[in-house]
């Protein structure tokens, strides 16, 4: 895939060829530890706030440490979700980026399960 080496502003389009670079493998580009990383199809609305939506594909790096202010899966309870890790007041909780979602604390029964490297949506 042709890979252009300026920026795009959002406004009258430059059909210059000679910004263009050598083609980029989207694949590669998103995925530094392939055996360690996942894609994954968003179910829902909680993270609408980060620009995740129902329906876009995530890349999920289970190598990457996870930090706070990161946007992980976790387990809880055995069930995958999508938040924002957080650290506050000496406690890690899972954060949600739209309202009507609670918070979650990080406890025995929560795994960060990766930490998301990209996100991919199809225009339509």
């Amino acid at each position: 895939m042709p890979f252009f080496l300026c920026g795009t502003p959002a406004g009258f389009p430059s059909p210059a060829q000679d910004d263009m670079q050598e083609p980029i493998d989207l694949g590669a580009w998103l995925v530094e530890h392939p055996a360690a990383s996942y894609i994954m199809r968003v179910d829902g609305q909680s993270m609408a706030g980060a620009g995740i939506n129902d329906g876009d594909l995530i890349v999920v790096n289970r190598a990457k440490k996870p930090q706070s202010g990161a946007i992980v899966v976790a387990l809880v309870f055995g069930d995958r979700t999508l938040k924002r890790l957080r650290y506050v007041d000496g406690r890690h909780w899972l954060v949600p980026e739209a309202d009507g979602f609670a918070e979650i604390l990080v406890d025995e029964n929560v795994e960060i399960w990766g930490v998301v490297v990209g996100v991919a949506r199809k225009m339509v």
